[in-house]
C-alpha cells in the first residue's frame, strides 16, 4: 500500500464568499488541497505572504478584489521558492490580462467560468 501523500496547502485570495466557499470544497475533493488561509484583499493577501512565506505551495489569485488588485499580491510572490506555485483564477483571462499577469510573476492563468477543471488538474495531489 502506498503511503498517504500530505495534502497540498493552498493559500485563497478571492473576495466574493460564495466562490470562496466553492473553491475550498472543490479543492479538498478533486485535489485533494487545503486552503490553509484565505485573504480578500490585496493588502491582507500581502501580510498573510510576508507572515508565512513558507507556508503555502499553490496561491490561488484573483485579479479584482474588494480592495487592491491581485497585480500586487503576484508581485509579492516574487521570493517564492522552487515549490511554490502562483495562479491566477479569474473571470477576465483575456490574451491580455494573461500576459500581464504572466509578466508579473503569475506561473499559470486560468479562466473561472471556462477553466475550472484545468486549474483543478493543475493543482497536483501531494504538491508540488
Amino acid at each position: 500500500m502506498a503511503p498517504e501523500q500530505a495534502p497540498l496547502n493552498v493559500f485563497l485570495v478571492e473576495d466574493i464568499e460564495v466562490i470562496r466557499d466553492s473553491l475550498i470544497v472543490a479543492l479538498a475533493e478533486v485535489a485533494h488541497a487545503t486552503v490553509i488561509a484565505s485573504a480578500q484583499d490585496e493588502v491582507g493577501a500581502i501580510e498573510w505572504l510576508r507572515d508565512h512565506p513558507d507556508a503555502w505551495q499553490i496561491a490561488v489569485v484573483d485579479l479584482f478584489l474588494k480592495r487592491g488588485s491581485g497585480l500586487g499580491v503576484l508581485k509579492a510572490c516574487h521570493g517564492r521558492t522552487a515549490r511554490q506555485r502562483v495562479v491566477v483564477l479569474t473571470n477576465y483571462a483575456t490574451p491580455a490580462i494573461r500576459q500581464r499577469c504572466l509578466q508579473a510573476g503569475a506561473d499559470v492563468v486560468f479562466d473561472k467560468s471556462t477553466e475550472l477543471d484545468a486549474f483543478l488538474e493543475y493543482c497536483p495531489p501531494g504538491g508540488i
